[in-house]
């Protein structure tokens, strides 16, 4: 089992770069109507990913699963999902879409977050959110109501334990507590990314991430959301790039010429199609597409026909750009 050596630019960089498109899989990868993951099979898909040069890898955090909620398949600890995936790549990156901030220790989060990095060479990128089930809160004994300001809070937390001036903010500190550090360190800050809102402004997420990553909506709310994304950015007093992304779910046609049609946060269509859609994206400001794959087609030849025609449109090359 080889861990990867040290990335040699910014993970964000291939990723996340401005007037550019990447593109991107959320995990686990199945066929339409599959609810239950081989994960020893999902661990060779992202080997294949990583060879066909998709750009990042997405994992949830669904920590508890319900007859009520819309996603019946069980899906692994991010952490432990992430660490496998660590030390079968190479070179995608890995991004957490997203943990569920307020439901966990932000300590535990930033520790997780470190090791991730350490095990990848520095190719993760920690997406956080606020969780959106209600229900699941209160199992967990806290109370949804108060989610944004645990958002707040905890992210401070992280930020401070995983930034260039790395530092542990405890939950408490008697006048004889000791000082603490959170080990291994990096070479680097780790990024963060907000995913959601997280019960935020836009002004706090560009303010305090490397970007914002949302849903697919239709083209026209899509473009009112980017609009008041990049007028949050341009309100920020030093000038920075900040990314804007999103996760479209993806049922690809074996026909290449079969036009686009909508789905629930995303489309049915041939790769002409697709390859047009997401030049639209990118030309409306998006740096980032990751797809949630549904078909009835084996996963292999999805992912193989995309990378031989669409990658190629969007990507230059693999290098550290």
């Amino acid at each position: 089992m080889n861990y990867s050596t040290p990335y040699s630019g910014s993970i964000e960089n291939p990723v996340f770069s401005e007037h550019r498109l990447s593109i991107g899989l959320t995990l686990p990868l199945l066929r339409r109507g599959e609810i239950v993951a081989d994960f020893h099979e999902q661990l060779k898909l992202a080997e294949l990913a990583d060879t066909l040069g998709f750009r990042a890898l997405w994992i949830r955090d669904v920590p508890l699963n319900s007859a009520d909620y819309p996603d019946p398949v069980g899906h692994l600890d991010p952490w432990v999902f992430l660490g496998a995936l660590a030390s079968r790549t190479q070179r995608i990156a890995f991004a957490s879409g997203a943990i569920v901030l307020p439901l966990r220790h932000p300590l535990h989060v930033a520790k997780g977050a470190l090791s991730v990095s350490a095990l990848s060479g520095g190719r993760f990128i920690l997406g956080l959110g606020s969780g959106d089930r209600p229900h699941e809160y209160a199992a967990f004994g806290k109370d949804s109501g108060e989610r944004r300001e645990l958002f707040r809070r905890h992210w401070e937390i992280v930020a401070a334990a995983v930034g260039s001036s790395a530092r542990v903010i405890p939950d408490h500190a008697p006048p004889d507590a000791a000082e603490f550090t959170l080990l291994p360190r990096g070479t680097r800050e780790i990024p963060m990314l907000a995913v959601g809102s997280g019960g935020q402004s836009v002004d706090w997420i560009a303010r305090n991430a490397i970007g914002w990553m949302t849903y697919h909506r239709d083209p026209d709310v899509q473009r009112s959301r980017h609009s008041m994304w990049l007028a949050a950015v341009n309100r920020l007093h030093t000038p920075a790039f900040r990314a804007f992304g999103v996760a479209m779910q993806l049922e690809l046609s074996a026909h290449a010429e079969t036009p686009a049609t909508a789905l629930p946060l995303g489309y049915s269509t041939g790769r002409h199609a697709l390859v047009r859609s997401l030049q639209d994206m990118r030309a409306a400001g998006t740096h980032h597409v990751s797809l949630n794959l549904s078909s009835e087609r084996p996963v292999r030849d999805v992912l193989e026909e995309i990378a031989a025609h669409v990658l190629p449109e969007f990507h230059e090359g693999r290098g550290s750009e």
